[in-house]
């Protein structure tokens, strides 16, 4: 099937529709115009087609609508949502998953968008949280799907753990089980009770796996005066969340971190 840049004949569409109709509506109305007429097009019959956009693609195979979003992205076409929902609702998984073998960040990025929290995907979707071939946003995307399923993930998440490969995201996805174990609670805590820079984020897992006997803990560490305001913050609210309170007056007068966010206040409130 032929690469058609449903986007562009949209664009002349619109630019001679608004055009002609550029007193009808404010800028701010336009916001919400241009969507609903985008829609719309996808139900215009186009002549030299034969068909409408979501006919064109909804008469292709699964095969072609992933060659079609390929060749889009390679050639740099915009790729019709027409395009993505037509694939999206044919639920066709394994014409995608080839896809997240590559080192393309924007075709991997497609195709999880579109595989989403799939089943099929996630031997895929751990090899890419394991390796770095892809930026970090890609696989903070995997990640937010794995926290979603942690209950489902946590014996392969711990056997990642364990192997001590892609540590954060594995305890990110562990904070987020909710059917509650022992050994869960023990590796979050373990690792929290390194002491070390990441204690802020071990914090906040703390307080997301919602288990209250980390409070002893966390008011041990956040009696500690070395500490900065960051931490502090992280600590204190992990605390809260799991029920608990620290109202010790501390003062951060001359912490760097502190002086940052009060200084970015002040100027905001100038802006203001």
């Amino acid at each position: 099937m032929k690469l058609i840049d449903f986007d562009g004949l949209f664009d002349e569409k619109l630019a001679q529709y608004m055009s002609e109709n550029k007193k009808k509506h404010t800028e701010r109305e336009w916001e919400d115009v241009i969507p609903k007429l985008y829609k719309k097009f996808g139900d215009t019959f186009i002549a030299k087609l034969g068909c409408t956009p979501k006919q064109y693609y909804a008469k292709a195979s699964d095969l072609e609508l992933v060659e079609m979003l390929k060749a889009h992205l390679v050639q740099d076409v915009p790729v019709p949502e027409f395009l993505c929902a037509e694939i999206e609702s044919r639920g066709a998984a394994e014409t995608l998953l080839p896809l997240l073998e590559g080192e393309d960040t924007q075709t991997v990025s497609y195709a999880i968008n579109l595989l989403g929290d799939d089943e099929k995907a996630f031997d895929a979707y751990f090899a890419i949280l394991t390796e770095n071939r892809l930026d970090e946003d890609v696989r903070s995307d995997i990640a937010d799907i794995f926290r979603l399923h942690a209950d489902e993930v946590k014996d392969r998440v711990k056997a990642v753990y364990e192997k001590g490969i892609a540590t954060e995201y594995m305890l990110e996805i562990l904070s987020r089980v909710k059917n509650k174990e022992d050994w869960v609670f023990d590796i979050l805590l373990k690792e929290f009770r390194l002491g070390d820079e990441k204690t802020p984020m071990r914090a906040s897992y703390l307080a997301a796996y919602g288990d209250d006997r980390a409070l002893p803990y966390l008011l041990e560490r956040i009696e500690d005066q070395a500490i900065g305001f960051v931490e502090f913050q992280e600590l204190k609210y992990a605390i809260e969340a799991l029920g608990g309170e620290y109202n010790e007056p501390r003062d951060f007068s001359q912490d760097k971190d502190y002086l940052a966010i009060e200084d970015a206040s002040a100027k905001e409130g100038i802006k203001n």
